[in-house]
């Protein structure tokens, strides 16, 4: 992925889609054929959690008049998750379609912004529920939740939507960022695969 979304000026909100994409792309990796696994999200295997990244992504681009892509062989998640990706950045790359302005659910964006803060949004909390159904440690940093927990407020009620996140669980006032957050997206910060 050493593509950018401009020949001279990339867009931020892509390059920050691409970081959380990449971080997602190794712990895809690392997850050994550990596909069927339980994740925290409830009745989801990692490779249920895998489809439905690519399939809302593909949904949003489709919803822009962007092409998608091909359909992916969720045999092995990996390695469709990198066929995707790789034409998902290809997508925003091109004719500066990430700083292609729309009118969103919470008004007028880009769709690289859509791509860092909800898609991107995503990558990092799915991260975290493949990488503890697969045994790998998962933190973020203070300020990263922090970010993540801003972009959250600004979606109000509409974050408890159903399909988007559960009800918060309740944490230790001293608890870590990342268990604050994973907490306010209804996932227990002490789960553990059975």
């Amino acid at each position: 992925m050493t593509q950018t979304t401009s020949a001279t000026t990339p867009d931020q909100h892509a390059l920050t889609f691409v970081d959380r994409a990449a971080r997602f792309t190794r712990i895809l990796a690392a997850a050994g054929e550990a596909w069927d696994a339980l994740t925290p999200c409830a009745g989801w295997s990692v490779r249920d959690v895998v489809a439905h990244v690519i399939d809302t992504q593909r949904d949003f681009l489709t919803g822009q008049g962007l092409d998608a892509g091909p359909v992916t062989d969720l045999a092995d998640p990996a390695a469709a998750w990198n066929a995707h990706l790789d034409h998902v950045v290809a997508v925003l790359g091109k004719d500066r379609v990430a700083e292609r302005e729309y009118d969103g659910y919470f008004g007028r964006t880009t769709i690289g912004a859509t791509m860092a803060d909800f898609y991107g949004w995503d990558l990092v909390v799915h991260g975290s529920d493949v990488a503890r159904a697969t045994g790998q440690q998962w933190s973020i940093s203070d300020d990263e939740a922090q970010a993540l927990h801003t972009t959250a407020d600004g979606w109000g009620e509409a974050l408890y939507s159903e399909g988007i996140c559960a009800a918060p669980v309740e944490v230790a006032r001293d608890a870590s960022a990342t268990d604050r957050l994973l907490a306010r997206l209804g996932r227990d910060p002490h789960w553990q695969p059975a």
